[in-house]
């Protein structure tokens, strides 16, 4: 399955579910055993479950292979691994504390989602090229001499 199929299959399964804060990285030059790492938030070890059992059902449907599924027994951080798309489903404590983002981070993919994000976290839709990576954060303007004075 082409990797932006299964990425927007893997975002619609966590959004039909109401995961928080859904952010997807390009880590195709960091490894080669996967292509996109999915990070997404539940409230509570129940919904976690129903995110990862709602990603594998969407995932299956669309043709695509779950390799396996770790952590869904407590429900605290539940991975699904979809072969070329990893996708790591945590409550916010967890989230906030190992910080995946920092780690794979690097290459944010541009996705459109479906429900406004309440965090106010600027998206767009994906990108026309595959490689395209999101813009750089703007850098703040050079003092002139005549703010200077």
């Amino acid at each position: 399955m082409d990797i932006r199929k299964l990425q927007r299959v893997i975002v619609d399964a966590l959004e039909d579910v109401k995961a928080q804060d859904i952010r997807v990285f390009n880590t195709s030059h960091l490894t080669a055993l996967f292509d996109r790492v999915i990070i997404a938030s539940g409230t509570s070890n129940r919904q976690t479950k129903a995110l990862a059992s709602s990603v594998r059902e969407g995932v299956k449907e669309a043709g695509g292979e779950i390799v396996s599924t770790e952590g869904e027994d407590i429900g605290e951080w539940v991975l699904v691994d979809c072969g070329d798309a990893i996708v790591h489903i945590l409550q916010p404590a967890l989230r906030q504390y190992y910080n995946l983002k920092e780690i794979w981070g690097e290459k944010p993919v541009r996705i459109k989602l479906s429900t406004p994000d309440p965090f106010g976290s600027a998206r767009s839709s994906e990108p026309d090229e595959e490689d395209e990576e999101a813009p750089a954060a703007k850098k703040p303007a050079r003092k002139t001499a005549a703010r200077r004075k």
